[in-house]
Order: structure tokens, then sequence, then C-alpha cells
């Protein structure tokens, strides 16, 4: 996986490698698609729940959606102007719903078509606190998404404290990433891990440091130039406001 340190290593990044493949069918692309839907699916998951639709109706439209997306190997259309992995997605889920596709017509799970494992028991607890307040399904849509980018993040962050061996200090430290400057005493994290306060400013400022780049890189894997990561950075924050 590249970084999103420049514009040549960009062209390599997730979906530029589905936007660049155009009408051929390009094997990188296709499984370029399926990572990035293997990791956002859950957005739509909960745009299908708060349209109204019941728990097995959203499971069975958000597995039919991916099953002929991917079945099709085809990515014609996907100019560069089409930009964000998650404008797409949405956009095609939508006119995906808005077809005349019911029940008799969907995809079923295990029918003869390849299809992703998604944990649909963890999906439809995740949705049960989603924010009550949040009525429009476009704007739950992009909280699910910030909240799916933020957990990748710290995933690969957590599998990088843990490759060099410092697991523990990763679990003290994460909850400062989740809570904020000034939610977690210094203090007690120090005494946890048996260092000075001092010390343990210095790791959190390295720990934050990192958390920035892998979410800037996360980010560069769903847009397709460089100038939209800031953009991304910005409807992220705005999702939680």
């Amino acid at each position: 996986m590249t970084g999103a340190g420049g514009n040549d290593n960009f062209a390599t990044t997730r979906w530029t490698l589905v936007v660049a493949a155009g009408e051929r069918s390009a094997p990188a692309a296709a499984m370029a698609l399926e990572e990035l839907c293997r990791i956002y699916w859950y957005p739509l998951y909960v745009y299908a729940r708060r349209r109204g639709r019941t728990r097995e109706d959203a499971e069975d439209l958000t597995q039919s959606f991916f099953a002929r997306l991917l079945a099709r190997n085809d990515f014609a259309g996907l100019a560069p102007e089409r930009g964000r992995f998650r404008g797409f997605l949405l956009a095609s889920f939508k006119n995906f719903l808005a077809n005349d596709w019911d029940r008799s017509q969907r995809l079923k799970r295990g029918g003869g078509i390849a299809t992703l494992s998604l944990d649909w028991q963890d999906a439809e607890t995740r949705y049960q606190i989603e924010p009550v307040d949040l009525a429009s399904p476009d704007k739950l849509f992009d909280r699910a998404w910030a909240t799916t980018l933020l957990d990748c993040v710290i995933s690969r962050l957590g599998d990088e404290y843990v490759a060099a061996g410092k697991a523990a200090l990763f679990n003290e430290l994460k909850s400062c990433l989740a809570y904020g400057k000034g939610a977690v005493s210094m203090a007690s994290v120090a005494a946890a891990l048996g260092i000075a306060e001092p010390t343990v400013r210095v790791l959190l400022h390295r720990l934050r440091h990192r958390f920035r780049d892998l979410l800037r890189d996360e980010i560069s894997q769903t847009v397709d130039g460089a100038d939209q990561v800031a953009e991304e950075l910005n409807t992220l924050f705005a999702a939680f406001g």
C-alpha cells in the first residue's frame, strides 16, 4: 500500500487502480475494488436500514449490490472526475435501490455468485447504537464511512505497534486518540507503563503523528487525486459535528 506523500505514487492506490482500469478486464483493479468493498460495506448497510429497510432486506440488498458490482468486472464510466470512492459507492447503491429489484430478483447469499463474507450480526449491533438524531440516510452514511475509516487506521496503527513489540504501549495510549487531548490522565498512563510522565507525552506525540500519517494514507486509497485528501478530511470531521 502506498502513502499519500506524492503524486508519483498516487496512481498505485486502490481506488485509482479501479478508475484507471476503464473498460479493460484488469485483475488488479478487480482485487482493489473488492478490497474497498470489503472494508467499506457497512455504510451502505446503514444507509439501507435508515431508508426503512428491514435487517434482512438491508443484508440482501447490500450483498446483492456487491455481487453484481464485482461480477461485472467492468469499470466503464469511472472517469477521474468521479473522484471519491465514497461518492461512487453511495451513488451506485442509490441507483441500485431505485431499480425494481424486488426480493424475487435479488441475488441471495449462496446463489452461485461469489459474494463477500460480511459480519451481519456485528453490523446490526453497530446500527442499533448509531445516533438517532441523524435522520438523513446520507448523513448517517457519511458518519458510518468516517467511523469505518478511523477503525481501519487504528487497526493498522495497532498492527504496527504489535509488530514492533509495543502492544502494551499502544493499548494504554490508544484511548488518547479516541478521547482527545486532556481526556486521559498522563500520570495514570505513566504509572500503568512504569515510565516517566514526560516520556509518555513524547510517545503520545509520536503516536498521534503516525495516526495522522496513516489517516491521510487511508483516505488517499479512496480518492482519485492527492488534492482531494484534505477535502475528505474535512468531510470526515464534519460527520462527527
